[in-house]
């Protein structure tokens, strides 16, 4: 089973987007901030993180440069999930080495569909 990290301060966003994967077959592992994030990324290495931008202890931003300068977990393809919307924050998404970056509200098909593209 594929695994994904799903990592959110907003407890209903976070279990929101892991039941939606659990109900699509598959293992989520979640953290409300971005150091157990980044402590989960090292530990599990999940196939894919779902980041928000917005997170006590580490913002998005830095987990994904931290996981993009491991050599063991630098594979690990990132989404941003944000409501950050202005044309700057979502380059500084894609600058820290982000693979897709999804707008909140989002739609859960446009969610599973840039999992199932970044997954193949």
């Amino acid at each position: 089973m594929i695994t994904i990290l799903v990592a959110d301060d907003e407890k209903h966003i976070r279990e929101l987007v892991e039941l939606t994967l659990q109900h699509n077959n598959y293992n989520v592992l979640t953290a409300a901030d971005g150091e157990s994030a980044l402590e989960i990324a090292t530990r599990e290495r999940p196939a894919l993180a779902l980041l928000d931008i917005r997170m006590p202890k580490m913002d998005g931003y830095e987990v994904c440069r931290q996981i993009k300068r491991d050599p063991a977990i630098a594979h690990i393809p990132v989404v941003f999930i944000s409501a950050k919307a202005q044309e700057d924050e979502i380059q500084m998404g894609y600058e820290a080495g982000a693979q897709d970056y999804l707008l909140k509200p989002f739609d859960m098909e446009d969610l599973l569909q840039s999992v199932q593209r970044l997954l193949a």
